[in-house]
């Protein structure tokens, strides 16, 4: 590495090598690595830097001397100012090469095993795919005008977004009039410096299925204010598209965006969603992916996986939402026991199992780890288990637990490469080996990606047991 210390202020010349995670593209100067956000790779960049330290430095486009030959125009006007997604100027085919990229490296870096990663499974819709959005709401100091939209990258300066080209055209127009609405009826937005005002996000559930959605008030309250009965009656006879209007009492001092507290308004209190020939009920709080085309797609290579090489398999659906995997799995299980920990999902999941008309699916409600280890007890065994967990991964105990329940496989979805490739760690160091990794575009135009891994027990792999 070089002795080279650089300095705020130092103005250079770069050409990025790759993007990482987190979004920036990598430059290296004699070793020396350089983050630069809004870089494309193989630009011919001045730069300014911006902070530095012994190990690394950041630093600012101040020119793009030559463009990269992956540089794209952005579909959206507000790409370079809004956090949403950070990726389009990029062409979506070399998108999709670095996701590949960084899901190796990461789990490289951290396993130390070279680990078979296939190609990213394209998004069907790269535009209007979103079936989720959060919106935070604030408001002007002279005009009392209110805002919705996402934060600039890396601050809490909200940007208003009018139109979003990678969420529903319906939402824009919903949210438009939800802002002019709630300013005529005087209903104040959400100030978390002073934590005061009233709306402090707008969030959608948007079915693709059935074009339409539920639109939730998330407030700083703990009871119904007559502002928003009134809101939510404009808003349900102004949009057909909307089947309900519901309110969540939110008064922490956080960046929680939604407690469990939801009440309905006006309407119904979930959506339906088809994909294939499946049906599920999406309430508020339930999870549930939010590119449908893409949650096809990995339910798909989930379904794969356990149909060619698992026969009439029992298996165990952990972190399981609504059920969403297990439903999709049951056609070829011979049983699914799924668990989660949201009750709302929970109490979805059994109505899902109703109106699929599934014989062979039981939902437990409660925290992973601990039914897991009433399984344990009860000498469950199972021929897979499926794991879903969130963002930051399973808990060193469930893991423990769900190998000693899983005699063959273990499929493992994650939506983060690093706590991924942590827990595959753990996993082959007891027992368990990963055949490939299968990542999937979930989020289109920015660096998150989804990824489903495959790992077997080790004594099967090396073709020691059946």
């Amino acid at each position: 590495m070089t002795e080279k210390v650089f300095k705020s202020g130092d103005i250079i010349e770069i050409i990025p090598e790759k993007f990482v995670y987190e979004g920036s593209a990598l430059a290296k100067i004699d070793g020396f690595p350089i983050f630069v956000d809004g870089a494309c790779p193989k630009d011919k960049l001045k730069v300014k830097i911006v902070k530095s330290n012994k190990n690394y430095a950041t630093a600012q486009i101040l020119e793009i001397i030559e463009p990269s030959e992956h540089r794209v125009k952005p579909f959206c006007p507000l790409h370079s100012v809004c956090g949403g997604c950070g990726w389009q100027f990029a062409d979506y085919d070399f998108q999709l090469e670095q996701k590949r990229d960084i899901v190796f490296e990461t789990v490289k870096k951290i396993t130390g095993e070279s680990i078979e990663v296939k190609p990213v499974i394209p998004s069907p819709r790269t535009k209007d795919f979103r079936s989720k959005v959060q919106y935070p709401v604030s408001q002007t100091k002279v005009s009392k005008r209110i805002l919705a939209g996402y934060y600039k990258k890396g601050s809490h300066e909200l940007v208003n977004i009018k139109f979003c080209p990678i969420q529903p055209k319906i939402i824009d127009k919903i949210t438009e009039f939800v802002r002019k609405t709630a300013q005529e009826l005087e209903i104040s937005a959400y100030n978390e410096k002073l934590h005061k005002g009233m709306l402090r996000h707008l969030v959608f559930r948007y079915s693709r299925s059935e074009n339409e959605c539920i639109v939730i008030f998330v407030v700083n309250d703990t009871k119904l204010n007559d502002k928003f009965r009134k809101l939510a009656k404009k808003v349900m006879s102004e949009f057909a598209h909307v089947k309900g209007c519901l309110i969540n009492y939110n008064t922490q001092r956080t960046n929680l965006i939604m407690t469990n507290d939801t009440r309905k308004i006006e309407g119904e209190n979930f959506i339906i969603e088809k994909i294939g020939t499946k049906v599920f009920k999406i309430s508020a709080n339930s999870f549930f992916q939010v590119n449908i085309g893409t949650a096809e797609n990995i339910f798909n290579t989930v379904k794969d996986i356990v149909e060619k090489n698992y026969s009439n398999a029992r298996i165990l659906d952990a972190y399981s939402g609504v059920s969403s995997f297990g439903i999709w799995l049951s056609d070829i299980a011979k049983e699914v026991v799924s668990v989660e920990e949201a009750p709302s999902a929970t109490k979805d999941a059994a109505e899902n199992v109703k109106l699929n008309n599934v014989g062979n699916l039981l939902a437990l409600n409660g925290d992973a780890k601990k039914i897991f280890e009433e399984l344990v007890e009860k000498g469950e065994q199972f021929d897979v288990t499926l794991l879903d967990p969130p963002r930051k991964g399973c808990e060193k105990q469930s893991l423990d637990f769900a190998i000693k329940l899983t005699q063959k496989a273990i499929i493992y979805v994650s939506c983060n490469p690093s706590t991924l490739a942590r827990d595959l760690k753990y996993l082959h160091e007891n027992g368990f080996k990963t055949k490939y990794i299968q990542p999937a575009d979930m989020f289109c135009h920015s660096y998150h990606i989804e990824s489903v891994a495959y790992l077997e027990k080790s004594e099967i792999a090396d073709g020691h047991a059946v």
